[in-house]
């Protein structure tokens, strides 16, 4: 055969079509490397916000390639979406308080995963039976994952909202339950790859996977749901990924890999820093009940209380304070009432320190973001436990605001109890110790905290916010007093 010329114009075709592909590409290479700097900035407190606006700017440089296809028809829907998303999105990222961040990381997290799963059921119907080996394992695999964390983040976030009790909600046999249905999950998963064609195993997997992600966090106590919200997100990141793999889209592919990573890295993480496997987190229900450690046997014990006169006078005059916040002081919004008493015992010589526990908070950073919000500089941040209890040994006032489980002694000293090995601070090793919270119950795990009743403990019972507030009016009139 004589291969026959291209006309003008299908040359000039061609040709921009070449470069329209070379732009994409290019674009994609650009959102992967910033995807991957951001990632790397998330690393430092101090470079948090750049991590982020690189993060923001790769994935524009995706969006742009992507809008660039070829194979796109028409933009009347893509443009629809657009206004719609930016529409609803704006706003509420715009008045979400920082408090309530993890549920809205929960809720976009659904999503996503949504998403991905709607591309997969369309992908699938579009392609039928005559779909590649391959492309049928990806898209199974992509349903599978990204239709569990639809329904999975819906249920974290309606536990963080407390629109669903905290408590972990279990039945008998349940986690049986979960592993035969996820069983038969992966059934189907494998016939669907063998046949393709086989719609009712397909669709049968997909209703599975929206019915786990249901049981599977229902269980799971609030307590447990950054460790929840980061394994979703990670669930979120290999739907992402497999999508990628099933519509040959190679930044899907590259996205989807580091947040599957990294969201799997950060659970496991953050289980060992609670000193609990990742099965318990999964399925122990923890935090179901309260249950009394073998410390907290015995008569009953009184607490110790303060008037905020005293501790004023206390903390006026402290040369070292070490500030250990916990979820109470988020719930309570008293990050800015905070900064205000860090900038008046500083202004009195006094050096202000504040101890963040890992797994303190609802997610993985909250108390930091809480804090950064406030106006609070990186550098009063201790995020290590042992550097922290470095600086407890020596100050003379620690002030707990909200915070239970992570300053509870018995993760040391009684082997009976469930927070035993837990990396905890020492706020008693401080000369004295003010607590902070609103009412005589327990922490999230339902054990008593010896801290409490320690001879150098003295308590403030009160909205987070309120007493604060008060200390500083007591700290003010005692200049005034001069």
């Amino acid at each position: 055969m004589i291969a026959l010329p291209l006309s003008v114009e299908a040359a000039a075709a061609a040709a921009a079509l070449g470069v329209r592909d070379w732009v994409i590409q290019l674009a994609y290479l650009a959102a992967s490397a910033l995807f991957i700097l951001g990632l790397r900035s998330l690393t430092k407190p101090a470079d948090a916000r750049l991590g982020m606006q690189q993060a923001a700017a790769g994935m524009l440089f995706a969006v742009i390639g992507t809008l660039l296809d070829a194979n796109i028809v028409t933009y009347q829907w893509i443009l629809v979406g657009l206004v719609l998303g930016t529409a609803l999105g704006y706003p509420m990222a715009m008045k979400i308080e920082m408090t309530s961040m993890p549920q809205f990381i929960a809720f976009s997290h659904a999503f996503g995963a949504l998403a991905a799963t709607l591309v997969g059921i369309v992908e699938y119907r579009h392609l039928g039976g005559a779909m590649p080996t391959g492309v049928a394992a990806a898209l199974s695999f992509e349903v599978l994952f990204g239709a569990l964390t639809v329904t999975g983040s819906l249920m974290a976030f309606g536990k963080l909202q407390e629109l669903i009790t905290g408590r972990p909600i279990t039945f008998q046999g349940q986690n049986a339950v979960n592993f035969l249905m996820m069983a038969v999950a992966v059934v189907c998963f494998v016939m669907v790859v063998v046949n393709p064609a086989n719609t009712a195993a397909f669709y049968t997997m997909v209703a599975l996977a929206f019915l786990l992600g249901v049981t599977m966090v229902l269980p799971i106590g609030g307590g447990d749901m950054p460790v929840v919200v980061s394994l979703l997100n990670s669930y979120a990141g290999l739907a992402a990924s497999a999508t990628g793999f099933a519509i040959g889209n190679n930044v899907l592919i590259i996205a989807g890999a580091l947040e599957g990573a990294g969201g799997f890295i950060l659970s496991i993480l953050m289980s060992k820093a609670m000193n609990r496997s990742f099965a318990n987190v999964l399925f122990g229900a923890f935090g179901s009940a309260p249950t009394a450690s073998s410390g907290a046997k015995g008569p009953a014990k009184e607490s110790k209380t303060i008037s905020t006169e005293d501790a004023a006078m206390q903390v006026a005059y402290a040369g070292s304070v070490v500030i250990v916040p916990g979820y109470g002081m988020a719930v309570a919004q008293a990050q800015h009432t905070c900064r205000e008493l860090h900038e008046l015992i500083q202004k009195k010589g006094g050096d202000v320190k504040y101890a963040i526990h890992p797994v303190a908070g609802r997610m993985p950073g909250h108390l930091n973001v809480i804090l950064s919000e406030a106006g609070i500089d990186y550098g009063a941040l201790l995020t290590d436990v042992d550097d922290a209890n470095r600086v407890l040994q020596t100050a003379d006032v620690a002030i707990i605001i909200g915070a239970n489980d992570i300053v509870n002694p018995d993760a040391e000293e009684d082997k009976a109890s469930p927070l035993y090995g837990m990396p905890i601070f020492r706020p008693w090793t401080a000369k004295t110790v003010f607590v902070i919270k609103r009412g005589k119950g327990t922490g999230f795990s339902g054990v008593e905290n010896p801290l409490f009743f320690r001879d150098n403990t003295l308590m403030l019972y009160g909205d987070a916010k309120g007493v604060l507030g008060n200390l500083i009016k007591e700290i003010k009139a005692l200049d005034e007093g001069h």
